[in-house]
This record gives C-alpha cells, sequence and structure tokens, in this order.
C-alpha cells in the first residue's frame, strides 16, 4: 500500500478543525492544517495535498477564493476541493460554489461516516483522473510513416504534433500505410 493521501483541511475554529483532524486521521489520511486562506494557500503550495477541505466562511479570504486560487495554480496533478458550510446551503451559493471550481459540500460539523463516503468518491476521482493524465501522455503514432493521430482521426507529421510536448509512444499503423505495405 502506497503513502496516506494528503489532505488540507481549512477551518477558522479551533475545536471544529481539530475534531475533523482526528476524524481524518482515523480514516488513514495524512492531514495537513491551516486557521485561514493566506495561511492555506501557504500549506497547500508547501505540502501538494491531493484533497482539500475547507471552511466556506473564514478571515483573509473565503474558502471559495482558495478554491479559484487553487485552481489557477499551475500543477499537472488534480486537487479535490471539499467545501463545509454550515450556513450557505441555498442553491445560488451551492451554484457560486461549483462555479468557483468545488467538487463537493460538507455540512458542519461533518459526522465520521458522511465524511468517510465522500472521501471514497474523492479518492475515486482523484485514481480516474491520474488514469486520464497517463492516457494523454500516451501517443497514437503509424508504425511506418511516424505521423500522429489526432483527436480528429487525421494524420499530421510527427514533428508538428511533438513541438513543445513531453509525450511517450504506442504504435499502430495510419490507414495509408497499411495500403502501401503488404500484410504479414
Amino acid at each position: 500500500m502506497g503513502a496516506p493521501v494528503k489532505i488540507l483541511l481549512v477551518d477558522d475554529d479551533d475545536s471544529s478543525r481539530r475534531a475533523a483532524s482526528a476524524m481524518l486521521s482515523f480514516l488513514g489520511y495524512e492531514v495537513f492544517q491551516a486557521c485561514d486562506g493566506t495561511s492555506a494557500w501557504r500549506e497547500f503550495l508547501r505540502c501538494g495535498p491531493r484533497i482539500v477541505i475547507s471552511d466556506w466562511v473564514m478571515p483573509d479570504y473565503d474558502g471559495l477564493e482558495l478554491c479559484r486560487k487553487i485552481r489557477e495554480a499551475p500543477r499537472t496533478e488534480y486537487t479535490y476541493f471539499m467545501i463545509l458550510t454550515g450556513e450557505k446551503t441555498s442553491k445560488q451559493n451551492l451554484l457560486a460554489a461549483m462555479d468557483a471550481g468545488v467538487d463537493d459540500f460538507l455540512t458542519k460539523p461533518p459526522d465520521r461516516d458522511t465524511l468517510r463516503v465522500r472521501l471514497r468518491v474523492a479518492d475515486r476521482i482523484l485514481g480516474l483522473t491520474e488514469k486520464v493524465r497517463e492516457l494523454d501522455r500516451v501517443l497514437p503514432i503509424c508504425s511506418y510513416c511516424r505521423q500522429v493521430r489526432r483527436t480528429d482521426g487525421l494524420y499530421e507529421p510527427i514533428e508538428a504534433y511533438l513541438e513543445g510536448r513531453k509525450i511517450e509512444f504506442s504504435h499502430g499503423v495510419c490507414p495509408a500505410c497499411q495500403k502501401s505495405r503488404p500484410s504479414a
């Protein structure tokens, strides 16, 4: 089994943060904590968590501003973002949170079973994003002429496709080479 998933827990209420941290640790996660938006951003950059659970209303900047900042950060790995709220549950607020990039919502205080279920979803989503990222690095290329198949199904010279990209290769044969080469 690999290292535990890192979670950044952000809440300006010390007792709520300690209780949630204890639950997350019990569930097997490595927990980093912050008490406001500014310290959360610093901690995010320092520890590189895969999951952020943030209170919505906080000093400095709120959970939505933190989420936007994380979404704009140049990272290769996806960060799953959950927002904690006790009061901002109106449809308008939930839509604003989704527009900011929030993945999921938890009401305060979260109970252990709800937290466990939501984190299983987060783990599943993170696993799927990792698989997609892996597949994005595989290049469909003709084994004979080395042209690359684009997403529209057409082929282009490898040099044009590779310009400025880091790519791994998989091999196949494009239709033109298949017609011009004798079959084995």
